[in-house]
This record gives C-alpha cells, sequence and structure tokens, in this order.
C-alpha cells in the first residue's frame, strides 16, 4: 500500500451493546479468540507497544503496534508497522452505538509506503484481511459470545 492509496475501511454492524464489542476489541483474551492468537499482551492505553510474529508461508512478520489513541468505548487508533520493513499504517477502530445496534469501522490509512514486492502489502490484501477478521472472524465470535 501507498500513501497515495485511498484507505481501507471495513463496517461492520452487531446487534450487541457497544461495551461487548469494545471488549472484543480491547481485551487480549477475546482478541486472541478472533484476532491474532499469539498476541502476547494488550493493554487499550495510549503509548503501549506490543510485538509479535505472524508467519505467511516462508514470510515473517513481526507485527510491532503502538496505540496512540484511546477512548474507551469509543476509539482504539493504532500505529502499525512490521520491523524490518518499510511502511506504516494508522489502524483506527471506531465505535458508535445506535439505538442497541454498535458499528465498528475500522480505517487503514498509509502513512509510510509499503513495498511493491510483497504481496500481503498490496491494499487487495489489506482490504481482504480487514474484511476477514472484522466480518467473518470478529462477527462469528461475538455471534457465539452474545
Amino acid at each position: 500500500m501507498k500513501r497515495t492509496d485511498e484507505a481501507v475501511i471495513v463496517i461492520e454492524t452487531f446487534t450487541l451493546p457497544i461495551a461487548k464489542v469494545w471488549n472484543a476489541i480491547s481485551e487480549l483474551e477475546e482478541m486472541k479468540v478472533w484476532f491474532f492468537e499469539n498476541i502476547p499482551t494488550f493493554e487499550a492505553k495510549e503509548g503501549f507497544e506490543t510485538t509479535f510474529t505472524i508467519q505467511v508461508e516462508d514470510r515473517i512478520y513481526p507485527h510491532v503496534w503502538k496505540l496512540t489513541k484511546v477512548i474507551p468505548l469509543q476509539n482504539i487508533t493504532y500505529d502499525w508497522r512490521y520491523e524490518g520493513y518499510n511502511g506504516v499504517s494508522i489502524v483506527t477502530f471506531d465505535l458508535i452505538e445506535i439505538e442497541h445496534q454498535t458499528t465498528l469501522t475500522v480505517t487503514a490509512t498509509v502513512i509510510e509506503d509499503f513495498a511493491d514486492d510483497i504481496p500481503e502489502f498490496k491494499r487487495e490484501s489489506c482490504l481482504a484481511g480487514w474484511n476477514y477478521f472484522i466480518k467473518n472472524r470478529l462477527k462469528e465470535y461475538l455471534n457465539t459470545t452474545k
């Protein structure tokens, strides 16, 4: 992905209270179920940092997250990069509750270009990944824990 690419935006609405969706995106044990099972630690507070590695075929991606903004029950914003690779994105999880439904909007915006020659760093891959995590994994997780 490049800074010139349109941001990746994925929106999903859940028939659940905002606190339930907030916990799923901010509590380590819940995140391990639907997001990345090997996140070593997580705290929904500004300045928190964590790293963990994901392997895709023969490629290894050390994820580096730093939380830059946290408003409980409303927003979590990450500085998201991969150690050893060029590129930085800002990933924002925004929550809004209206009439017993919670809408989650995930926005991934590139602020430093990622490499062109890595398939996982292309916009299509990012969009597919966020759709998978939010519209499949998170939705399935929240539907089974109502």
